[in-house]
Parts: structure tokens; C-alpha cells; sequence
């Protein structure tokens, strides 16, 4: 009972960050059930894959009722998403796991540093000024990966456009890979890459990145399942804690400056960067 209850607080915690930046709540399952728990990385991983999807069904819903997340726009990245968390859920079984976490390590420190530097705005669409229903926070325009939401702090309206789609395509593939290789939903790349790379605001990149992380989770929870890694007693509690957690961190989203959800990103990225060096060096942290 106790370590149900222990494993439903991580979950919980894990749930409400991962639904906060739009990065799935895998990257503090991971370290967590690895370094508390003292779980074997392939159990790890398909735990963190289950919490994944229950965290993208709880907090993607919210975001997509609210019109926040872009469902064409997340459909059209997870194509390639979905044949890289296949991909990456099979190398994953060929490949050495501290070859795969030291290259991991580098992606996030990369974009960590693009997501820190100095000068560097978010790209926002234009401020046109209050909405005439600030009832509806959000939409998308009919055939376009395009659309508008009410920011619910200051009641205006931002519009958007997606840019540089083949460049968010294949980042949207090394997140997939990742996804299924390291268990951590992909959510670390994808919002990153919508708002950098395709000019998307950072409140519908997280939105949009919560809707789709638990479809490119299900496509690697395949493989781990028909290998035995899905231990229901101890997905089923984290699973019910990350969905609390999601539940309030997208509720709670809205009061976040954009701005301050890229640094806890930034920073997030960065102490999984440390985790992944060191466990690519064979340094235990938990020590």
C-alpha cells in the first residue's frame, strides 16, 4: 500500500510538470522510478510510457476543449512521430543504453541553450487587441495549420501560422525515436521545435504537444508489452497519479507568463541532461 501510495505522489508530481511544459511528465518518471525505486531501465521505460499516455489523455483533453491544442497541426507531426517511437522502441532493444543516453544528453543541453539565450523572444503572432468572446480561448482556421487563442492573462487575442514544416517534421521524428527509446513521451523536442523552429506561441506548442505525446507513447508501449515490461501494480498507480497531476497543471497553465514555462523547460531539459551524462558515464546519482 505504501509504495502504491508512493509511487501515485511521483506520478502526481510528474503529471502536473509534464502537463505545465507540454513535455509529458516523462522526464521525472524516468529518474524517479530508476533512482528511487530502484526499477530496471526497461520497466522504467514502460511505466513512464504508461503514465505518458495517461497524462496526455487527462491534461490533452483539457487543452483541447479549451481549443488551445492545434489537432491538425499535432496530426500532421505525428505521422512522423509515430514511426519513430516504433523505430526507436525496437532500437531500442539492439543499441547500448549509454550510447542512447549520452546522445540524448547532447540534444537537450542544445536546446536547453536555444530556449536560454539571451535576446531570444518567443514567437508570438500579433496582439490584436481583446476578444468579443473571451469565453472561447482558442481555434483553429479550417484548412490551415493556423488559428488563435485568448491569452487568459491579459484577454487578447494572438493569431498564428505555422512555419518550416518539414524542419518540425523531423524533429518531430528524432522525438518519436527518443520517445521509444527512452520512455520520456518527447515532449522535450516537440515543444521546443514549434515554437523555434515552426513559429508556433509556446502556449499552444504545449498544449498541442500534450495532445499528441500519448498517441507516439502507445505506438512504443506496443513493443515493451510484448516483452513483458508493463508491470500492472506498478504502472496502475503512477498512471492514476500523473492524471491528478496533469488535471491541475493544465488548469494552472493559464497563470504562467510563456515566458516563464520556456525557463522551467529550459531548466528541466538541462537537469535531465545531467541525469543522462551521468548515466551514460555509469555514474549513479542516486548514490
Amino acid at each position: 500500500m505504501m509504495l502504491s501510495l508512493l509511487l501515485a505522489v511521483l506520478g502526481a508530481a510528474a503529471g502536473y510538470f509534464g502537463a505545465l511544459v507540454g513535455v509529458g511528465g516523462g522526464l521525472l518518471l524516468i529518474p524517479g522510478l530508476v533512482l528511487l525505486f530502484r526499477l530496471d531501465m526497461p520497466t522504467a521505460v514502460a511505466t513512464s510510457l504508461v503514465g505518458v499516455i495517461a497524462s496526455s489523455t487527462a491534461a490533452g483533453s483539457a487543452y483541447v476543449g479549451k481549443g488551445l491544442a492545434n489537432m491538425r497541426l499535432g496530426m500532421t507531426l505525428e505521422i512522423s512521430t509515430t514511426v519513430g517511437g516504433l523505430a526507436g522502441a525496437l532500437l531500442g532493444t539492439m543499441l547500448h543504453e549509454e550510447v542512447l543516453a549520452g546522445v540524448f544528453a547532447v540534444v537537450v543541453f542544445v536546446t536547453a541553450g536555444a530556449l536560454l539565450r539571451p535576446g531570444r523572444r518567443e514567437h508570438e503572432a500579433a496582439v490584436e487587441g481583446a476578444h468579443e468572446d473571451a469565453h472561447g480561448t482558442g481555434w483553429e482556421e479550417s484548412g490551415r495549420l493556423a488559428g488563435g487563442y485568448v491569452e487568459p492573462r491579459t484577454g487578447e487575442t494572438v493569431r498564428y501560422r505555422a512555419s518550416r514544416i518539414p524542419v518540425g517534421s523531423a524533429i518531430a521524428l528524432t522525438a518519436g525515436v527518443l520517445s521509444g527509446l527512452l520512455g520520456v513521451g518527447g515532449g522535450a523536442l516537440k515543444v521546443p521545435a514549434m515554437n523555434l523552429g515552426m513559429r508556433i506561441p509556446m502556449r499552444v506548442a504545449a498544449a498541442t504537444s500534450n495532445f499528441m505525446v500519448g498517441v507516439t507513447a502507445v505506438s512504443s508501449l506496443l513493443v515493451y508489452f510484448a516483452r513483458g515490461h508493463v508491470h500492472p501494480a506498478i504502472a496502475a498507480p503512477t498512471a492514476l497519479g500523473v492524471v491528478a497531476g496533469a488535471l491541475l497543471g493544465a488548469r494552472m497553465s493559464g497563470k504562467f507568463r510563456p515566458s516563464v514555462l520556456r525557463r522551467v523547460l529550459a531548466v528541466a531539459l538541462l537537469l535531465v541532461g545531467v541525469e543522462m551524462t551521468a548515466h551514460a558515464l555509469g555514474v549513479n546519482l542516486g548514490t
